[in-house]
Parts: structure tokens; sequence; C-alpha cells
């Protein structure tokens, strides 16, 4: 079959159209014919190993998908042949075909297409994770979102007003706030290029304040890292909660001391393992996003499709961080 693969550490130039085996369904497994498969910044981490996991090469990356069930493992009574599901992976998605566990495998409502379904998993599985279990948001809290126009910080912005936070977005160029805006931030917030001098990141710790109120931000989630992280953690509330979700602009050295003056939380989230390690908790998670979806209050952007020769371009968008929305590959 085929498959974009990862032969060599390195960037996404390094990615070449190939073949690997068609995958059998194991025990507990299902085989999906892919149709639609995310990028995300996972995908830029694991070609150049610096990922958490390093998969045997050659391996294609992609770590959800949506597509049809095309073979049924042992064992597996949710699911038959024909089925329309999305799916999280960990890698292996950008192929034809991939064989993934059921417990983190889902049946597509009717009314989204592949691309939306693909999009969801990742980014507002790891959203919902990070306000609900991490950060236990509640109505009326103010929540500042870091990287507001790409896929995670959009769905922190749809989950944040779902759940009744006023919420405001940072994003680093006018057109990723009107993608802010659109997805339902009450302020927005447009920073500049790191590296950031000390003045300049005063001057974004102030902007952060005046943005947030003079109560500071009840939950910061950092999606982005590097010289942001202490701008948004000084204008964290009394008692916050600060959301340590990626690092793409470089991972930052954050002055304990702010949080002791501040007595607030510094919480990790990792969604992956948090799958692995408490699925059930995970699928009550999926479920509430499912009736959310329904309902309106959140909708994956995908705001651009390649095919899975071009995959490459799509990851080196997330890279450059030029990324608005979700990005991702149709079969």
């Amino acid at each position: 079959m085929k498959a974009l693969l990862s032969t060599a550490t390195g960037g996404p130039e390094t990615l070449t159209l190939g073949e690997l085996p068609r995958p059998t369904a194991g025990k507990g497994q299902i085989v999906i014919d892919v149709k639609a498969c995310a990028v995300n910044f996972p995908d830029v981490l694991i070609i150049e190993d610096k990922y958490q996991f390093r998969p045997e090469r050659p391996f294609a990356p992609g770590g959800e998908v949506a597509g049809l069930v095309a073979e049924i493992g042992e064992g597996v009574t949710e699911f038959k042949v024909g089925d329309r599901v999305i799916a999280g992976c960990g890698n292996g998605g950008m192929s034809e075909a991939v064989a993934v566990g059921v417990h983190n495998a889902y049946h597509l409502p009717e009314g989204h297409d592949f691309a939306e379904g693909a999009s969801l998993l990742m980014t507002y599985g790891t959203s919902i994770h990070a306000l609900v279990d991490r950060g236990h948001i509640k109505e009326g809290d103010t929540l500042l979102v870091l990287g507001a126009s790409g896929g995670v910080g959009i769905a922190a912005v749809e989950l944040g007003k779902a759940f009744g936070a006023r919420v405001v977005a940072g994003v680093s160029s006018e057109e990723k706030a009107q993608i802010a805006r659109a997805a339902g931030a009450d302020e927005v917030v447009v920073y500049g290029r790191q590296p950031f001098d000390k003045d300049q990141s005063k001057d974004l710790a102030n902007k952060f304040k005046e943005a947030v109120g003079p109560n500071g931000a009840n939950l910061v989630y950092d999606a982005v890292g590097g010289d942001y992280a202490e701008p948004a953690l000084r204008s964290i509330a009394w008692e916050g909660r600060y959301l340590v979700v990626g690092f793409p602009a470089g991972i930052p050295r954050l002055p304990l001391n702010l949080t002791l003056l501040k007595s607030c939380d510094v919480a990790g989230v990792f969604w992956g393992a948090f799958v692995a390690r408490e699925p059930v908790r995970n699928r009550a998670n999926i479920a509430r996003l499912f009736q959310l979806w329904e309902q309106g209050k959140i909708s994956p952007r995908v705001t651009e499709t390649f095919a899975l020769e071009d995959g490459g371009k799509a990851i080196a968008k997330l890279g450059d961080r030029t990324a608005v929305g979700k990005l991702v590959i149709t079969l």
C-alpha cells in the first residue's frame, strides 16, 4: 500500500511516497481504509526523533484518521466492515490503511465528512482533557489561550466558550486574530515574534494583564511555550492553573517565584498518555465532545487539504507556524 514514509531523521523534506505492507487486524483491532488524516504538531516532532516515542523506520507519520472499517480483529464487537469511523493511531495515519485498537476508535456521526472527523480527536481530545481534567474549568472563569488559531488553540477557545468561560486569545497576526474571533474569543492579543528582550516581555505581560482583567486569568492554556510563557504566567489569577500543552516556540524556563506569588498550579497535559492510562475517562470526554459537536458548540475548522504525496508540505506549515486551523491529508 502507498504511504508517506520517514526513512531518515529530518524535516518534512525527508519524507517520500513509498510502499508498506498492508496491515492486518490483530486481537482487539480494526483495519481502517484511510480517507483522511489530520496533521498535528507531533508529526513535526516524530520525524525529527523529538517526540515521546520513536517508531522504527520506515514509518508513516499521522496520529488521527477517518475512514472505513476494512477488517475486524478477534474479539471486536463494536464495529463491522464498512462502518465510518475516526480513530487515534499514534503514527501510521498517512497511508492507505492503518490498524488501530478499538479503545480509541469511534463511529463517525452522520452529517460529518471524513476531513472533519479526522480533525476531532487529538485537538479537541487534548483540549477537553486540559480544561476539564487538568484545569477544572468552571462557568465564569477567564481563560487565556496561547496559539489560539491553531488546531488545539481553536479547540480550546470553542470549548472554553461552551463551558461558560470568558476567553482571551493570543495569536501572532491579524489574520489569525480573525480565526480566533470566529471561534468565539471575547478578546484577542496579537503578539510579535520572539525572541523578546526584557522590555518586550514586560510589554506583552501588560497586554495579557489588560486583556484578562484585574483579577487575572483563572486558566492559561499554553500551546506555544518559548518567550510567550513567562508573560502569560505573569497574567495568571490567584490560585490559577497554568496548562502546559506544547512547545512549538521552544521549551520555556518559568520563574518559579511567580508560582509562589500567585499561589498557582502548573499542570502538564499529555493526552496520549491519558488515553492509554485511563481509556474509560477518555471515552467519556469524547462522548461529551460528540454532544457538543451535535449541538453546534464545537466544529473542527479544516482550512486546507493536501494529497498524500504533499503531506510534507502540510507538516512544514505546522513546523514554521504558518498554519491556521486544521490541515488534513485526503486519500
